[in-house]
């Protein structure tokens, strides 16, 4: 082998480089919060809601369903389903603090298994909704959607951030 020609080993060392920086890039764009304000977010999201079945709810709303108070918040956007045959919500909190992230982490993954165990046997496509919901954290944001366009929910609350 010349000794000027570099070799497989010398290249393969700046592709893994390569791949170790493109990683770290993508999982602090990912990981990061959000320094946009939460009314900029919320509307964002409002506008790519389907409201033919989803109605604005109330912090009492989210007190019953959730256990948590809205106060607590720096802001909280919650729409639910004005049936009750109907698992369909949408839920953004943004939180003061970041130990209040896990916390309200915890009520939604408490209240969607509530929801699995209550809607088990009779409305199965309830269910497989709440299995496919879609949730995310960014920076002080929470989000869940459990819709059938969950994932295009999830989309526009992340492009708005």
């Amino acid at each position: 082998m010349s000794k000027n020609r570099p070799g497989i080993y010398e290249i393969m060392k700046y592709v893994v480089l390569a791949v170790i920086i493109i990683y770290i890039v993508l999982l602090m764009l990912y990981t990061s919060g959000s320094n946009q304000p939460f009314e900029k977010v919320a509307a964002e999201v409002e506008r790519s809601l389907d409201t033919s079945n989803l109605v604005q709810m109330d912090g009492q709303a989210l007190k019953r369903y959730y256990g948590l108070n809205s106060a607590d918040y720096e802001g909280v956007l919650f729409y639910s389903s004005e049936s009750a045959m109907s698992a369909e919500e949408v839920l953004i909190v943004k939180v003061k603090e970041d130990k209040q992230v896990q916390e309200v982490s915890a009520a939604i993954d408490e209240y969607i298994e509530t929801k699995k165990n209550e809607f088990e046997g009779y409305v199965p496509e309830e269910v497989k909704l709440l299995e496919d919901a879609q949730r995310g954290v960014r920076g002080k944001y929470v989000f869940m959607a459990v819709a059938p366009k969950a994932q295009k929910y999830k989309e526009v609350f992340d492009k708005s951030l």
